[in-house]
């Protein structure tokens, strides 16, 4: 199994430490926020190669660590050529172009590299394997505004997902759906012809919309917390959690 990393955001929201650097490299406590997802996933058996897709104004910040940082796994960076924000594939586009470039044919777990957890991914990647489906992370989310914000899932008693809102006014539940995803390659040609038949590409989570649409998807709710690093104050704040 390949583990993609999306990595090519331009994270203006954290100017002026982003303007001419990476957030995923952004040091927490005595690592990174994509290293410490790195540490994890490395561990992990059925895991394989890390295919980390950044901007070209970022490329040569990850082909720097990549040199840095200790792995059992190699890891392949693919710049996807984009220079601005203006002129960014966008979060799907990119998946497709590393599936592409490094000529995949096996399952991809997929993950947006602004984030850090307290727990690891090895449960995730066993549940994809109890249900031989693709799946997506949930977790329960109380708050309104929260939910407005991000993809909202409903759910069966088999944790089946029978319906994925984007950015709901009116939430159909409190599932919220974080960016972690991991794709069955059964799933591929539903996946490569995405764009063309309807697909949103701007955020990861427009492909798991798509999917569920087309295809068996099941939920895992995660078993820990998740921290979105998507503001300065976010991240100051992250420096200060117990976690680390």
């Amino acid at each position: 199994m390949k583990n993609i990393v999306i990595a090519a955001g331009y994270a203006t929201r954290l100017y002026p430490l982003t303007e001419n650097f990476p957030k995923p490299l952004l040091e927490i406590g005595e690592s990174s926020i994509l290293g410490r997802l790195i540490e994890d996933i490395d561990k992990i058996e059925d895991i394989n190669e890390h295919i980390i897709v950044t901007n070209h104004k970022f490329a040569y910040h990850f082909e720097e660590w990549k040199e840095k940082i200790v792995t059992k796994n190699p890891i392949r960076i693919v710049d996807d050529g984009t220079e601005s924000n203006e002129t960014r594939l966008g979060a799907v586009r990119d998946l497709l172009l590393a599936i592409d470039i490094c000529n995949i044919n096996e399952d991809i777990l997929v993950i947006a590299a602004d984030n850090i957890l307290d727990f690891s991914f090895q449960g995730f990647v066993n549940y994809s394997k109890e249900k031989g489906t693709s799946i997506i992370m949930c977790h329960h989310e109380p708050d309104l505004k929260k939910l407005q914000r991000t993809g909202v899932i409903v759910i069966d008693e088999n944790s089946k997902v029978l319906e994925m809102q984007e950015k709901p006014q009116n939430p159909l539940s409190n599932w919220a759906v974080p960016p972690f995803y991991i794709y069955k390659v059964k799933d591929f040609p539903l996946i490569k012809n995405s764009i063309e038949n309807g697909c949103g590409f701007d955020a990861p989570g427009n492909l798991a919309h798509f999917l569920c649409k087309h295809s068996i998807i099941h939920a895992w709710e995660m078993s820990g917390k998740r921290y979105d690093i998507g503001t300065l104050e976010s991240y100051y704040e992250a420096q200060t959690m117990n976690f680390f």
